[in-house]
């Protein structure tokens, strides 16, 4: 709103990367603080959409402040596997991967602003050096290893999705494979298999399933590991459901080198 207590002046849009015309949507969803619009729009493309708020000038400004997300758009006949035989998967898991530039004050804190509208001076100075100062996923550090609790069991088969609407990611299952993985998101493409580590494309996305066949805590990040601990580019999967010591066990316990 903008009813004088409301410091909002800045104007929104939203582009659809699923879309088609119009800058994706963002040439027909301009809007000022106060102000609605609807926008019908025919899916026709089947994958994992990045979509995001894209205001002509302060575009990755609004991106890097979470202004964005991502469209599963699934096929008509569902998912196929690269030998063309149906997937199905028991849940899926959103990894929305976001890079922040957050400014710090003289003496190494974190800087404070009372609005957006304030703090973008100081942003787009840390923002001009294209370093994060923070890579998290699902809008916060801890998300989702604190916040939200992951879980599956022995034998289901999850989809992951991940969208990163501005830097690049290099996703990996710790523990686990990309059974079938599409790097780009897009399900009409032949998918790879038993991938280790996989691409997200600035402004992309990646889907990819896995069957889990152990028990433990899975940690799925950034391969850029630098991301993933000393940023928080991570999540943890928590699996149930009974070890196999065929697929790995401990031949003899930790000794004293002789």
């Amino acid at each position: 709103l903008n009813d004088g207590s409301n410091p909002n002046f800045r104007e929104h849009n939203i582009d659809f990367h699923a879309s088609t015309g119009a800058l994706g949507g963002g040439g027909l969803t301009r809007i000022q603080p106060g102000e609605e619009v609807v926008l019908t729009w025919r899916a026709v493309k089947a994958g994992l959409f990045v979509y995001h708020c894209a205001p002509p000038g302060v575009a990755p400004y609004h991106v890097v402040t979470g202004g964005n997300g991502a469209i599963l758009v699934l096929p008509r006949e569902g998912l196929r596997d690269g030998y063309g035989d149906p997937i199905r998967y028991d849940r899926a898991f959103y990894f929305g991967e976001q890079d922040y530039y957050v400014p710090k004050n003289d003496d190494g804190s974190w800087k404070r602003s009372s609005n957006f509208a304030t703090q973008m001076g100081d942003m787009l100075r840390v923002m001009d050096g294209l370093v994060p100062t923070h890579v998290v996923f699902n809008g916060q550090t801890g998300a989702l290893t604190e916040d939200i609790r992951l879980e599956a069991q022995v034998g289901e088969t999850i989809l992951m999705l991940h969208s990163q609407a501005n830097y690049p990611s290099w996703p990996h299952l710790i523990g686990g494979h990309g059974d079938w993985v599409w790097p780009y998101g897009k399900f009409n493409n032949q998918p790879d298999e038993g991938l280790e580590t996989w691409d997200v494309v600035p402004g992309g996305t990646a889907a990819a399933v896995y069957t889990f066949e152990q028990e433990g805590t899975y940690a799925y990040l950034n391969h850029n590991l630098i991301m993933a601990f000393v940023k928080d580019a991570k999540a943890f999967i928590h699996v149930e459901g009974g070890w196999d010591n065929e697929l790995m066990e401990q031949s003899s316990p930790p000794t004293a080198i002789e």
